[in-house]
This record gives C-alpha cells, structure tokens and sequence, in this order.
C-alpha cells in the first residue's frame, strides 16, 4: 500500500528482455536503504527488488508481461526517470491517498497548459464502465504514482493540477502530449461502480 507521495526519481540505467519480462536497472538516491524483496512503486506499479549493488546505488526490478501490457513501464528508455516511493508504514502519516500500486491502465496526455506558475495536463484513457474506470471531479486519482486531485472529469478524460513543487520533484516535468501514463483510479469508486453495475445491469 503507497500514499502517491513521491520520494524520489530514479533514473533507468539499464534494461534487459527474459522472455517476456523486462529487468530495469535504475539510480536511486536512497538504494542504500532498500533491501531484496522490498516492494517499491515505479510510476505507480508495485515491483520488488531482486538485487542491489550498494557500491553504484542500483538496484534491479522485474516487470511481467501482464505489467508490461497495462502500464507505461514497457515503453520506458535508459536515462528516463521514474517516480518511485516505498510502502506506506502503518504509523505514517496519510498526505496522499490510499494507492494500491495496482495500475488499472495507461492514459494518454492530450493537453498540457502552463497556467500561471502551475501546470494543468489532460488525459484520456480507454473507458470500460464494468472496470469502474471512472474519475469524479475534486476527487482522487493516481497518474504515474502520483495522487493527484481531479480537476475535469469527463466520460474518459480528466485533468489535474501540478504545483511547481511536484513538477520539479516528478516526471510530470518530462510528460509531453501523446505520452503515456499510468493511471490507478480511487479504489473507493472502483468499488462502488461495481456494486453500482451489480444492481443496475444495462
């Protein structure tokens, strides 16, 4: 279980294909604290260390071929930054939201506006009303694992808000119309669409 409060970019050194998996190499600022089989959120997706080399502050992670098909991580290229952010601890504070690090799709920025200081992005993802891919304006969402406050929610669009402080310490940053993101939607709503779908089939 994660916040959506980032700790940290880490940047990609290396990737390497088994199969269909993908092992992702990556410099982090904090490795030294991280241990084997320690789960860490990549852009929003819940991976586990597989090994770590102190000496250079890299440590190692494997995405699967269901990971790769649903998030942007199949898409990610040496030298780019990932947001990454360990587990929320039972005695934490909760600034953020409740995010499982369960990706539920990628989306697509189709809009970015500089407004003032800030910056404002628009989405849009693949709709599924059975899936509860739904978003409700000033509520939660996670984009790259971010917990972000919906600002427009549309049928399958929604915009949020970036502060200077997350646009510096994110790769929101780095986010250009047509690139993809990773989007977890409230897990509240999820729930509730369901039920929703239950009692009122179409």
């Amino acid at each position: 279980m994660f916040t959506g409060i980032i700790e940290n970019t880490a940047k990609v050194i290396d990737i390497q294909a088994n199969q269909d998996n993908l092992t992702f190499t990556l410099f982090c600022a904090f490795t030294n604290e991280l241990k084997v089989d320690q789960s860490l959120a990549h852009n929003g997706v819940c991976l586990t260390v597989t090994e770590i080399n102190n000496a250079q502050n890299h440590y190692k992670v494997t995405a699967i071929k269901e990971t790769l098909d649903r998030t942007n991580l199949g898409r990610l290229k040496v030298e780019d930054l990932v947001n990454v952010e360990r587990c929320l601890k039972l005695d934490s504070l909760l600034d953020g939201h409740l995010v499982q690090g369960h990706v539920d799709t990628a989306a697509i920025c189709i809009e970015v506006q500089e407004d003032g200081g800030s910056w404002k992005y628009l989405f849009e993802y693949i709709n599924n009303d059975k899936l509860g891919y739904i978003t409700v304006e000033k509520g939660s969402v996670t984009v790259n694992g971010v917990s972000l406050t919906v600002v427009n929610s549309g049928s399958n669009t929604f915009s949020v808000a970036i502060i200077p402080y997350t646009y510096a310490h994110t790769n929101f940053k780095s986010i250009k119309i047509g690139d993809s993101v990773n989007v977890e939607f409230d897990i509240v709503g999820k729930y509730i669409a369901k039920l929703l779908a239950k009692t009122n089939p179409l």
